[in-house]
């Protein structure tokens, strides 16, 4: 293969030269180089917005988390580890989502998941609205088994109504989707920083029927972020073997990400998410993981996009961890 001076160079300089993949790492775009390579985590963008109900904008969120840190990750302070240097990371281009078409925009995101899942490979996508959690969860559901993957949730929203003004695939929906058609099952499902005043009394019935588990916001303060997280770790595993974590960036504060599309006021501050973002991925077995809604139009300084880039690095060193410990990523 030819050598190309240049490219090297700008892969090798600051992090604001050269191609915007995550944190530099190699691009793939075909199945075939998944299995020639076979990294332990691909990252994946889903650019899909059509699903929000209020500010749009997330569609331009994978490009942004991409490029949002200017420092590269040589050493992870807390875990002392490096962890491109224990795991190979690729990122996987995106999921090809052209706007106004729902169906053909998730079964694209679910057909790239699989390809990335369905060989072992922990997939890292990159929304998107929180709908894009409907077909990547279901894709790794199916590529595990049914009933093996359990969900950690963290939101500001519940997101099992069951329909947006008529749209069964809004971002407000997913987490039903995912109950109903099987691909998770609702005692399985935990969710966490829940606040605000959504859902309606008649949804928060129907996650109870459906054995759901939620830890509201206010629980996180008078408990601890640490001690829930314990248990809602606990509760995911019960009965699964396998953990998908899904992160809307508006769990935060908005005073940490304003850059989102229906915020809401009194959420977590981004030292607790991003330990206890760390601290499921070393104490169980992650599979996938999302980070939705990051809307770059409402963003200020890069904050909501650097948060949220914080949170897949914290997975990775994470995952980076527990391969060093002769466990799998």
């Amino acid at each position: 293969m030819p050598t190309r001076p240049n490219l090297a160079a700008q892969l090798g300089g600051p992090q604001y030269l050269g191609p915007a993949t995550f944190m530099k790492t190699r691009v793939l775009s075909e199945p075939q180089e998944l299995d020639a390579i076979h990294p332990d985590v691909a990252i994946l963008g889903a650019p899909w917005d059509d699903g929000t109900t209020y500010r749009p904008g997330a569609r331009f969120g994978p490009r942004a988390v991409r490029v949002a840190n200017y420092q590269p990750p040589s050493w992870h302070l807390d875990l002392e580890i490096a962890p491109f240097e224990v795991l190979q990371v690729v990122d996987y281009g995106d999921a090809v989502c052209y706007p106004g078409l729902t169906d053909q925009a998730h079964e694209a995101i679910r057909a790239r998941v699989a390809e990335i899942a369905t060989r072992r490979i922990v997939p890292i996508v990159i929304g998107g609205d929180h709908s894009i959690t409907y077909p990547a969860a279901t894709a790794v559901a199916d590529a595990y088994g049914r009933g093996k993957v359990g969900m950690v949730h963290f939101d500001a929203h519940a997101d099992t109504g069951r329909h947006t003004w008529g749209n069964l695939a809004s971002h407000a929906t997913p987490m039903r989707r995912l109950i109903e058609s099987g691909a998770i099952p609702g005692r399985n499902f935990v969710q966490l920083g829940l606040r605000g005043y959504w859902p309606e009394r008649e949804t928060f019935e129907w996650m109870r029927a459906q054995g759901m588990r939620w830890h509201l916001m206010g629980e996180l303060l008078d408990r601890g972020v640490e001690t829930v997280i314990d248990q809602a770790a606990a509760e995911a595993l019960d009965g699964p073997e396998l953990i998908y974590l899904s992160v809307d960036i508006d769990v935060l504060d908005p005073g940490f990400a304003p850059g989102t599309g229906t915020p809401e006021p009194g959420g977590m501050q981004p030292a607790e998410l991003l330990r206890a973002i760390r601290k499921i991925a070393v104490r169980t077995t992650l599979v996938a993981m999302d980070v939705v809604e990051v809307s770059p139009p409402y963003d200020q300084a890069e904050i909501t996009a650097q948060n949220a880039n914080r949170c897949i690095l914290e997975a990775i060193s994470a995952l980076a961890v527990k391969k060093s410990r002769g466990g799998k990523p």
